[in-house]
């Protein structure tokens, strides 16, 4: 038994260190980040978010004091006994958290979900991806990206699904592990995280459920790490709200990439094939 345990050990070490590899050659990490500053660089992106801002960092700011008035300290009293010292800071992650996850199921579903979609087609204009965004909707003429944006033909983005509540809550027990536990929290929810930042990518490609899938397996690794950085940056307090929408960008730029990459490759391969016929 204790030898099949080290090989069972051994298997999923390996199997991690494959995931981490692959996540750090794709880079997807890094575009929470590039989607701050291409943002906060292209003032036409903003629109979407000033015209939500004040209802929006109302109830995040209600919201979080609510959750930590009304539930930070009976979760620390329970946390202490697996945490120890430690509780004070885990339970607050565990409140931002769980506040976090409350504002995002009420804004998303009912304050933003729009701006983010706007955001997303938005930041693919400025990206010169006119054919893809007009694949599910209109986009008039002119040079801001934002105000070209028309009609939409189909939503994309799915609400709050009770399948996700649950998820969440079975997920919350890991904040009893010290360190590691909160980690493997946040890994989960960002794995999670990352293909949904794509929804509207795998519409306008017109992905069906077994393509899309399909894209999402051979890409896990990277969606993870993607969802990773973008989770803790929304779970910000008040701040949350601009990351939701750095985040959106971030993933829209990182669509660009894809379609950028999958439009070079027939030619490359099609120069490959000329330079072995000239050989």
């Amino acid at each position: 038994m204790s030898e099949r345990v080290k090989e069972v050990a051994v298997e999923e070490f390996q199997q991690a260190k494959i995931l981490t590899r692959d996540a750090v050659r794709s880079g997807a990490y890094l575009y929470p980040f590039r989607g701050i500053l291409y943002f906060i660089s292209h003032r036409s992106l903003w629109k979407p978010l000033l015209n939500k801002l004040f209802p929006t960092l109302s109830l995040g700011i209600g919201v979080t004091i609510f959750m930590f008035a009304f539930t930070y300290v009976p979760q620390a009293a329970i946390l202490t006994v697996f945490n120890g010292p430690l509780a004070i800071l885990t339970t607050i992650f565990l409140v931002l958290s769980e506040s976090s996850t409350i504002f995002s199921v009420l804004s998303k579903n009912f304050l933003i979900d729009d701006a983010l979609l706007d955001t997303f087609d938005g930041t693919l204009l400025s990206r010169n991806l006119t054919s893809l965004v007009s694949t599910e909707r209109q986009v008039k003429s002119g040079s801001d990206p934002v105000a070209k944006l028309g009609k939409i033909m189909k939503r994309p983005f799915a609400r709050f699904t009770p399948e996700a509540i649950i998820r969440y809550f079975i997920y919350l027990p890991l904040n009893f592990i010290p360190v590691v536990g909160t980690a493997m929290f946040v890994i989960l929810q960002g794995r999670k995280f990352g293909p949904t930042a794509h929804a509207r990518y795998f519409q306008l490609k017109r992905m069906d459920g077994r393509q899309k899938e399909e894209f999402i397996a051979k890409r896990q690794a990277a969606y993870t790490s993607f969802g990773v950085p973008a989770v803790l940056l929304e779970l910000i307090p008040v701040l949350g709200i601009f990351f939701s929408f750095t985040n959106t960008v971030g993933a829209a730029l990182w669509a660009s990439d894809m379609e950028q990459t999958s439009s070079t490759s027939p030619n490359l391969r099609e120069q490959a094939e000329l330079a072995k016929k000239a050989e």
